[in-house]
C-alpha cells in the first residue's frame, strides 16, 4: 500500500511490517492527513507483533503532520501486543526531538537513531 505525491511518499509493507515515510509532509490540515492515517490504521489492523515506523528520509513535517503521527502512536499504544519501532536519523535534530516526544507518549516505543 502506498501514497505517493510529488512531495512525499508513504509506503506500508505488510511483509516487513513497516511504514516508510519520505519527502516533505507539509499538508495544510488534519483532513488532508486522513489517507495517511488510514494507511497507518491498516498497518495496525494487520496485527503484527512488531511494526516499524521509518522517518529517516522524511525531510519536513509540520504541526498537522505531528498531530497525525501522534494519533497513530496513541492507536498503537492501545494495542498491548504490538511493539512499535521508530527509526530516524540522528543527524537531523527535529527527527530526534519528534521521535523522543513520541516515545514520551508511548514509553514502550523502541527508538532507533541511525
Amino acid at each position: 500500500m502506498e501514497i505517493k505525491t510529488d512531495d512525499y511518499n508513504i509506503t506500508y509493507n505488510p511483509e516487513a511490517a513497516s511504514v516508510v515515510c519520505k519527502g516533505s509532509l507539509l499538508l495544510s490540515s488534519t483532513d488532508e492527513y486522513a489517507p495517511i492515517l488510514d494507511l497507518f490504521n491498516t498497518a495496525i489492523k494487520a496485527h503484527p507483533t512488531e511494526l516499524t515506523l521509518d522517518v529517516k528520509d522524511l525531510e519536513l513535517l509540520n504541526s498537522s503532520g505531528i498531530n497525525a503521527f501522534t494519533k497513530f502512536v496513541i492507536s498503537v499504544r492501545k494495542q498491548t501486543t504490538l511493539q512499535l519501532v521508530a527509526v530516524g536519523h540522528e543527524d537531523i535534530p527535529w527527527q530526534v526531538r519528534f521521535l523522543k516526544n513520541l516515545q514520551r507518549l508511548m514509553p514502550a516505543l523502541k527508538l532507533q537513531l541511525e
